[in-house]
């Protein structure tokens, strides 16, 4: 291990003393720092003190199972995005469902054989930290984006989604709570594929004047819906480009694809347009913009339709 790498806090919920001693050994020797729990209950009470990077959690366990503990630990926020592999000798289809569904990312049967564990803590422990630097990009780049579950309960929202909301719905706190009627029948239709990517709904608060709007991104999960918020009417994406950058209207047709990651051949096929034609729209795109090739231009352009 480098001097300065932060050693990795792996959680063991066992109520086996000879599993608990056979797995301490295996992942303090892979470098990693155990803690251990011998009932769910016990679980509970240590993530208050300390936020472990995985868990390790056995199914069947007296009082409260790894299931249920699995549940009320996904309830707390600080946890959403610790991965949680369950350890089972249950090899049916409906337990390894259930785990799943209580929370888990992935299972191991027992025995446990100490080298394909690890290898699944290390796959987990990667994924975990390459979704909390994603997260923490959209927080820092300004995104009005938020992800809601097909019931319309809110799961994760950017700071700047947050703030918007709490100023049109003043007890909204976030994560947890409901988005109005009208919004849950539609992201039903976002569920069943009856919208279309940038299709939207007026969000509606009798307690402010605030005009927003919740446009459709896609589904990224079974239940995980993303939104975009937009304050104001909704307005096309080439419109967008074109007030806020001071383009003609083909200029921001054009820009508006290149950010959509379209060839030039694709653009001009698009726009019933020449590839010459196209070459001539971006030249004057990257003078207007103050740029110097396409790549400056796209991002460009998505930031200006991102803070919309």
């Amino acid at each position: 291990m480098r001097k300065n790498e932060t050693r990795h806090i792996v959680l063991v919920v066992d109520d086996s003393p000879e599993t608990l001693s056979f797995l301490t050994d295996a992942i303090e020797q892979a470098g990693m720092t155990v803690l251990v729990a011998r009932a769910g209950e016990q679980a509970l009470s240590i993530v208050e003190r300390v936020l472990p990077d995985i868990i390790l959690m056995d199914a069947l366990m007296p009082g409260t199972d790894g299931f249920e503990t699995c549940r009320q630990l996904k309830r707390n926020k600080r946890l959403a995005y610790v991965p949680v592999i369950f350890m089972t000798g249950l090899s049916e289809t409906q337990d390894i469902v259930k785990g799943l569904e209580a929370g888990g990312v992935d299972y191991v049967t027992k025995p446990i054989v100490p080298d394909e564990l690890l290898a699944r803590i290390r796959v987990h422990l990667a994924n975990a930290r390459l979704a909390h630097s994603a997260r923490a990009a959209l927080d820092v780049s300004g995104r009005y984006l938020l992800a809601t579950d097909t019931a319309g309960g809110v799961l994760w929202c950017t700071p700047q989604t947050a703030k918007l909301l709490g100023l049109a719905f003043g007890d909204f706190r976030g994560e947890g709570d409901l988005l109005p009627a009208k919004v849950q029948e539609w992201l039903q239709k976002c569920a069943h594929a009856d919208v279309k990517s940038g299709d939207s709904i007026p969000l509606e608060s009798e307690r402010s004047p605030l005009k927003l709007q919740l446009s459709f991104v896609g589904q990224v999960a079974p239940e995980e819906i993303l939104l975009r918020l937009l304050e104001g009417e909704l307005e096309n994406d080439n419109l967008v480009l074109k007030r806020k950058l001071q383009l003609t209207q083909r200029e921001s047709e054009v820009l508006m694809w290149i950010a959509r990651g379209k060839s030039n051949r694709d653009i001009a096929e698009i726009l019933s347009l020449s590839p010459r034609t196209v070459n001539k729209h971006l030249e004057q795109i990257y003078a207007k913009l103050g740029v110097e090739n396409r790549a400056s231009a796209a991002a460009l352009a998505v930031r200006m339709l991102g803070v919309r």
